[in-house]
């Protein structure tokens, strides 16, 4: 084999599979067949181009072949019709070549014994691929093996093809959401599907065959190198297929395929069916997807349910979120609205994007509303919080806000979210604001806090039990307040003065009273560590009842 001529491939082609498995069929494929490799095929010219798609076989022996042919054909000549003139040749070249022909495929046992230099000149200046064949072959048997091939190749199509329909339309019968949509792609097709908006952010990526991080690094820039067409094709310098998504009649994002290898018909197909979907979706569910995708970003961070650290920041920069250079901060936001803290959310989000602020806004679960926020390394979070917190309280003055730590890497971001969670879990139902500001933080959280936090263990309520149970079963029985008296006790730090005043008794009675705690308890109360033990118990029992 020999190579001449380098060709550019059609945007979208047929897949380059073996005949076997069920792909397009194309010029290497029909070569490799037994019934062609008998004649020992020797590709001329065109060797760069053996991956066109063969659509049928054309035996001819006719001067004018081209007028017979309407593209994709494999031509099989005995060479009794080329013309003697190199004129004639190149024109005969020029016809097949312009029509479309696959390939021409000549049979040196007749007329010639090797090709002639006129024919293989026109075929290296057209790009032509130029097979001949040394020894003698059933031009008809041929014809009928690849015939078949190609029928049942388009036969298999056709069934793939009304599957994809099938699924996709299953998919919009049960309301798919934008991720199940595009995750079905992904899955159709073998290849990594993008979903992004009009200003180029990645609100959904789905890989296959490679990993978040190579799909959405330097997103944007990519993305806008990559313009978008009013139809499904293949566009920019990276060779991505690309499908317009619209909303109400206008265009509202786009869905992308990405590949290293290229793009078939399956794929079109695959990707304007997401784009129809997508579009259906949209009008199913109105909360905007932007949101969405905020709300998955955030949940995988909380959670750590990204692969990597490397995806995490990918993803984070594709929805248009400084990952680099600076800190973050995890801010919850505790509702109980009746729409779950959709307003908040909404509202709040446009709070930053008003100032500025480059953050991820979305609902952790019902009621909870998580909030990233990329700060710059000397910007101070406390203004922002708490202008945040003041949006929301406006909004309804039983919010809760809590936040965490700042942390300097975005992988860290699922430890500034634990640690606002446990804030918000300390906060006492009632409790009155911190002074001067509006947020809950880590510093505010006391034993009472603490205790409150962990109100649910087993732990805490047997504690509690063990330590004062036979007090309070005492209290019970006789009609006595020995808990009262010994919550003044402790309280006034085991001053008996401070704890009869306290409790409008003379300090004889106090006195009495704590002896006979002491022996219900068998505790001496003049044991720091035992008072210690007592107040903690004690503390437990008012959070327990509390809660």
């Amino acid at each position: 084999m020999s190579e001449n001529v380098e060709a550019s491939a059609p945007p979208v082609t047929e897949d380059h599979e073996s005949a076997a498995s069920g792909g397009a069929l194309t010029v290497a494929d029909v070569l490799a067949l037994p019934v062609l490799a008998a004649g020992r095929p020797q590709v001329v010219t065109g060797v760069t181009r053996l991956d066109r798609p063969v659509r049928w076989v054309h035996i001819t022996e006719l001067t004018d072949p081209a007028s017979f042919l309407k593209g994709g054909e494999l031509v099989l000549t005995t060479g009794m019709p080329l013309p003697e003139d190199p004129a004639g040749v190149r024109r005969y070249v020029d016809e097949l070549t312009d029509v479309g022909a696959a390939a021409l495929v000549i049979e040196l046992v007749r007329r010639y014994h090797r090709p002639p230099d006129a024919l293989v000149q026109a075929c290296h200046a057209r790009g032509l691929p130029l097979v001949t064949l040394s020894k003698d072959v059933n031009f008809l048997e041929v014809t009928q093996v690849v015939h078949a091939l190609i029928l049942g190749n388009q036969a298999d199509a056709m069934r793939r093809t009304q599957r994809i329909h099938e699924a996709f339309t299953t998919l919009t019968l049960r309301g798919a959401g934008p991720e199940d949509v595009v995750r079905a792609a992904a899955e159709m097709s073998g290849r990594t599907v993008v979903l992004e908006n009009l200003v180029h952010q990645a609100l959904t990526c789905e890989p296959s065959g490679t990993t978040v991080e190579e799909a959405l690094t330097d997103w944007e820039r990519r993305s806008r190198a990559t313009p978008t067409g009013d139809h499904t094709e293949v566009r920019g310098p990276e060779s991505w297929l690309v499908a317009p998504v619209e909303y109400r009649g206008e265009r509202w994002g786009r869905v992308v395929m990405l590949s290293s290898v290229a793009f078939g018909h399956e794929d079109v197909t695959v990707l304007e069916r997401t784009a129809m979907s997508l579009t259906i979706a949209r009008l199913i569910h109105p909360t905007p997807w932007e949101r969405t995708a905020h709300r998955s970003a955030l949940r995988d961070l909380a959670e750590r349910r990204h692969r990597s650290p490397e995806d995490a920041r990918a993803r984070c920069a594709a929805l248009g979120l400084p990952t680099e250079g600076g800190t973050f901060l995890a801010v919850l936001v505790e509702t109980r609205t009746e729409d779950g803290g959709s307003e908040t959310e909404a509202r709040l989000s446009q709070e930053l994007h008003t100032a500025g602020i480059p953050a991820l806004v979305g609902q952790l679960a019902p009621g909870r509303l998580g909030i990233l926020l990329a700060l710059r390394p000397t910007q101070s979070w406390r203004p922002v919080v708490e202008r945040l917190s003041r949006t929301a309280l406006d909004l309804d003055p039983e919010v809760v806000v809590s936040v965490g730590s700042e942390v300097a890497d975005l992988s860290d971001a699922a430890r500034s979210f634990r640690q606002a969670a446990r804030v918000t879990e300390a906060v006492l139902p009632g409790q009155p604001l911190p002074e001067g500001r509006s947020f809950h933080e880590l510093t505010d959280i006391g034993l009472r806090h603490l205790l409150y936090a962990l109100r649910e263990d087993t732990r805490i309520q047997e504690y509690a039990e063990r330590q004062l149970g036979p007090l309070i079963d005492h209290d019970t029985r006789h009609g006595t307040d020995l808990l009262t008296t010994l919550r003044h006790y402790l309280d006034a730090a085991g001053n008996k003065t401070t704890a009869a005043r306290r409790g409008n008794l003379s300090r004889e009675t106090v006195y009495q009273r704590l002896r006979t705690i002491e022996r219900l308890l068998d505790r001496d109360l003049e044991s720091g560590e035992q008072r210690t033990e007592l107040h903690v118990a004690l503390t437990s029992l008012d959070v327990l009842r509390v809660g």
